[in-house]
């Protein structure tokens, strides 16, 4: 039987797993009512349960009453920019006539924000992820390679964005 050297694990793994713990725990007892500040609600004891089932029912007890529930209303803000309105040329004839007075011509509709790219993100992807496989080695490589292929991705998608509102301005007119 060989005995093969115990490799270390690498103290970011060590710190991921603790961080992932502590806020697995954290969030139990939040859900708990264990903490402080904590929204949750308790439930009442299922200990006196039993006891009260092998009390002899003599004595009815009383209903709880049904909690009052808060009817919560949502007000959305919305926030509105117009275009200024359009000015009359002042080089232009005024006349009395009230029918001849001119109206400003609408403003144009502002472009569409534009939309994210797959072409965009899949060559994005595959670069960034061949840089990423020229790094490191092993595990290392491989998540190298990972986080270039996201990473790649991102940019491109940018990229594809930037090409796609440079090139919507000249199609318009």
């Amino acid at each position: 039987m060989e005995n093969s050297p115990r490799t270390k694990l690498h103290p970011m793994i060590v710190a991921a797993a603790a961080s992932v713990a502590l806020v697995s725990l954290v969030g139990a007892a939040s859900i708990a009512g264990l903490l402080p500040n904590s929204q949750a609600t308790t439930m009442p004891s299922a200990a006196a349960a039993p006891i009260a089932a092998a009390a002899p029912a003599t004595v009815a007890a009383p209903a709880p009453e049904p909690e009052v529930r808060k009817v919560v209303e949502h007000k959305t803000v919305v926030h509105h920019t117009y275009a200024p309105p359009a000015r009359i040329a002042a080089t232009e004839p005024q006349t009395a006539s009230p029918s001849a007075v001119r109206t400003p011509a609408p403003a144009p509709a502002p472009a569409p924000a534009p939309q994210n790219s797959a072409l965009g993100i899949g060559i994005g992807a595959v670069v960034g992820g061949l840089i990423g496989n020229q790094v490191g080695g092993g595990n290392g490589r491989k998540l190298a390679t990972i986080a270039g292929a996201v990473g790649g991705g991102y940019i491109g998608n940018e990229i594809a964005k930037r090409n796609e509102q440079q090139t919507q301005p000249q199609t318009q007119q």
